[in-house]
């Protein structure tokens, strides 16, 4: 690690610093600046990673009835629940990842999945206190 230390410029060296010294609330308040100011969501792989799971099953459902995209409006008051709701829909999610995406709204929970699988999610949320929007 001081190695690394070296290899930094005096001003992130300082930063980093300053970061360490902040609480989790103080940095979850940065991480949301910087997000808003960068124009950048961490998020947004997780949507991303999402996606080629839903579009694999695209084929199968092609046959059947469109496809739908389930999108997460609000996500309540009982965020805990959302979050047990996002990771069982999807188990590859994180438990930061699930929780990114409640702060991060609105926020695709599944993109281009069967009819069924759509139900299924959106009354999953529905039950945890999310508000989704179906497209």
């Amino acid at each position: 690690m001081a190695e690394e230390t070296k290899k930094m410029s005096e001003k992130v060296e300082k930063m980093v610093e300053e970061v360490a010294k902040l609480s989790v609330m103080e940095l979850s308040e940065l991480v949301n600046a910087l997000q808003e100011k960068l124009g950048v969501s961490a998020a947004m792989p997780v949507a991303a990673a999402a996606a080629p799971a839903a579009g694999a099953e695209a084929p199968a459902a092609d046959a059947g009835s469109a496809n739908q995209t389930v999108i997460m409006t609000v996500s309540g008051a009982n965020k805990i629940a959302v979050i047990k709701a996002l990771r069982e829909i999807n188990p590859n999610l994180t438990l930061m990842d699930a929780k990114g995406m409640t702060e991060t709204l609105p926020a695709e929970v599944l993109k281009d999945a069967k009819a069924e699988d759509v139900k299924s999610a959106s009354e999953k949320l529905k039950a945890a206190g999310a508000t989704v929007e179906l497209k």
